[in-house]
């Protein structure tokens, strides 16, 4: 089923299999906001997950993800495409980015730190 015109509820269903994809539909229309402010593909590695599954990737118990605020988007090393995904995020509303070598976090989990960027 698709959520909005770039995602489908299968994109956001946990990795393991369980079946959980339940995403804050506010943080959904953000992301959509922020790939069409991009003009590039968001492929996403991860978005919600069974508090199991976070475990096993090594995710705090308290993560975004398992709450259905966090998504994950994987990158290139090309600079340029990774500043037009931050910029976008920003300008779609996500004040919490995390920045890895391959991937971009960012969620809207209300009960966090707000305006924060953290590198992996």
């Amino acid at each position: 089923m698709q959520l909005t015109p770039h995602f489908s509820s299968e994109e956001m269903e946990c990795p393991c299999g369980c079946g959980e994809k339940e995403v804050d539909n506010k943080a959904v229309r953000m992301l959509e906001k922020a790939r069409v402010r991009a003009d590039l593909p968001f492929k996403i590695n991860s978005a919600k997950r069974c508090v199991k599954h976070n475990a096993e990737v090594g995710g705090v118990s308290s993560s975004a993800h398992v709450s259905g605020y966090a998504f994950d988007i994987a990158v290139n090393n090309n600079s340029k495409s990774r500043y037009r995904v931050i910029v976008s995020l920003i300008d779609a509303g996500f004040n919490r980015i995390g920045i890895a070598k391959t991937f971009i976090h960012c969620d809207a989990d209300p009960r966090k730190p707000k305006n924060v960027v953290w590198v992996y």
